[in-house]
């Protein structure tokens, strides 16, 4: 299962639920199973969608502070939504991608903190656009460049980011907003459609009422 590697598209974790992905292509859905014994074996309680319904995971759905955004097109539906949010009990925020290159959420938008991402205008269709400047105070633009070397598909600890190499005006913009840069070589990752943030699935630390505290994340 080569892709197995983008662990980000294994599922949804809240507190000690794990909603798991429903792959699109047959080429990945054998990797179910796998991350289904993993979420039970750490003590997670899995929960599924029909599955007539795609769902990739955490590369589709990523949340800014307690809002959950949720791309769909390529490899997540849009009826997916409604049912998610009625599972976690909080409002979805669609975003519809509109360019192939761009085919999962993280690919093309990054949560670097409670008010604050990084998005690659053109990925959204205008409304998906008017969505996110109408939810996130501050919203970092990512060039065509760089987001064509996945940029925004970054890993956030903190203040500490690890983007690809090469991304170097992204770079910039981070450094200057005071986050501390680590640009690693992914090309290898790269060819087969990913970056930084596709190899990795956070987890959040959980509370008693199984709510995630994004203040306190493991990856």
């Amino acid at each position: 299962l080569p892709d197995m590697v983008f662990t980000a598209n294994a599922g949804l974790v809240y507190g000690s639920r794990a909603i798991l992905s429903n792959f699109r292509y047959n080429e990945r859905q054998g990797e179910a199973e796998h991350f289904q014994r993993w979420f039970e074996k750490h003590g997670y309680s899995v929960e599924m969608l029909p599955t007539k319904h795609a769902f990739e995971g955490e590369g589709d759905a990523l949340f800014v502070g307690d809002h959950l955004f949720v791309g769909y097109r390529f490899r997540t539906d849009v009826h997916a939504h409604r049912l998610i949010g009625e599972m976690l009990g909080l409002q979805v925020l669609s975003l519809h991608l509109v360019d192939a290159y761009f085919y999962h959420l993280d690919t093309c938008f990054c949560s670097l903190g409670p008010d604050v991402a990084a998005y690659y205008p053109p990925a959204f269709d205008a409304y998906a656009q008017q969505v996110l400047k109408a939810n996130i105070p501050r919203l970092l633009e990512v060039s065509e460049e760089d987001a064509r070397r996945f940029a925004a598909n970054a890993v956030v600890v903190g203040k500490n980011v690890i983007i690809n190499a090469g991304c170097d005006a992204f770079q910039r913009t981070l450094e200057a907003e005071g986050f501390r840069v680590y640009a690693v070589n992914l090309s290898q990752f790269l060819l087969a459609g990913g970056s930084a943030k596709c190899l990795v699935l956070h987890l959040p630390a959980r509370s008693d009422k199984g709510e995630n505290s994004h203040a306190n994340s493991r990856i």
